[in-house]
């Protein structure tokens, strides 16, 4: 299978300085594409001259993650497309195993290696760690990650499984597949999109799985860090357009229910004096009320899966029931 590896960057000069040598020494059967989200960095120039044998698209707006995948994959022609972010370091032969099962596979759309992370490569990475889900409630958690406890890798998930959504970090997805779920929604910009797409992915029957046997090196919060109260924002807002979007059951009570569990992390907010944190979430709930029509509509034209959970409450079960181990489910 033609296989596409496309970096999105901007503003990312030294992040491709460090991190690109390492894609193209262990990714000799795939072609290498840099998508340029309208850097105004030395970006392209640096490309052009120290790498030019890569392939840049360059994208007239930053339009964030979802928009920069969407305007630039319409111009790659491959079987497979490999949306790598541009803080990852890959490792030799990670290949090998996802192109294996994409081949053994027919139902599978969507893969996502195990990710580590680049700072403490004994642990997971919060972005991704060993494949991710989400409750009822629309809070993702991951195997390896739930909230902020971030499990050692003592090889527990080195495993092939199914999960409910890939992280975006690295996510592997058959082009087919890719351009009929649409893309990604621009809506989003950036945060929960791969959740929404895999979603999406798992409506039409689509298969998304995590392959333990590659394995990456993620940085995280190379953009947005977790002390950006827009990553919060995004986050609490997203999270909302993905479920109004693919929920299935009565969304009104769900949304009130969010609203509620929303609140209390707010006042958690305040309590640590995070108070831009706090805003943020009141204003995500502002900005998906004016926006709801749109999720609504989309609603209508989706066949929803019954089940999307297997925890009813992550929040409950880690603060609560003290189940701060993805085993202990």
């Amino acid at each position: 299978m033609k296989i596409a590896i496309v970096i999105l960057n901007w503003n990312g000069k030294a992040l491709l300085e460090k991190f690109l040598p390492s894609v193209i020494l262990h990714s000799k059967q795939a072609d290498i594409y840099v998508a340029d989200n309208a850097s105004n960095d030395d970006s392209i120039n640096f490309l052009k001259h120290t790498y030019p044998n890569i392939k840049v698209i360059k994208n007239i707006v930053n339009g964030g993650y979802a928009k920069g995948y969407n305007d630039a994959l319409k111009f790659i022609e491959a079987d497979i497309f490999c949306l790598l972010n541009s803080d990852v370091e890959v490792t030799e032969n990670w290949l090998s195993p996802i192109l294996d099962t994409f081949n053994e596979e027919v139902n599978t759309a969507i893969i996502q290696p195990k990710i580590l992370d680049y700072k403490r490569k004994e642990y997971f990475e919060y972005a991704g760690a060993a494949g991710g889900f989400i409750d009822k409630y629309g809070y993702p958690y991951c195997r390896g990650r739930i909230f902020n406890t971030i499990e050692k890798d003592n090889g527990q998930y080195n495993d092939t499984t199914e999960i409910f959504w890939a992280s975006g970090a690295c996510l592997f997805i058959r082009s087919h597949v890719f351009f009929e779920l649409e893309g990604f929604d621009e809506h989003f910009f950036a945060h929960m999109e791969e959740i929404d797409l895999c979603w999406r992915a798992k409506h039409l029957g689509y298969i998304t799985k995590y392959v333990g046997f590659s394995c990456v090196y993620h940085v995280g919060g190379a953009t947005l860090d977790a002390s950006n109260s827009k990553k919060t924002y995004l986050n609490f807002r997203n999270s909302l357009f993905m479920l109004t979007k693919n929920a299935p059951g009565n969304i009104f009570i769900l949304i009130i229910t969010r609203l509620i569990i929303d609140g209390i992390a707010g006042i958690k907010f305040l309590l640590e004096l995070k108070f831009k944190h706090a805003f943020a979430i009141v204003k995500a709930h502002f900005n998906f009320y004016k926006n709801i029509s749109i999720f609504l509509k989309q609603r209508k034209d989706i066949q929803k899966v019954l089940k999307y959970y297997q925890v009813t409450s992550i929040a409950f079960n880690y603060f609560i029931k003290k189940n701060i181990f993805y085993k202990s489910f």
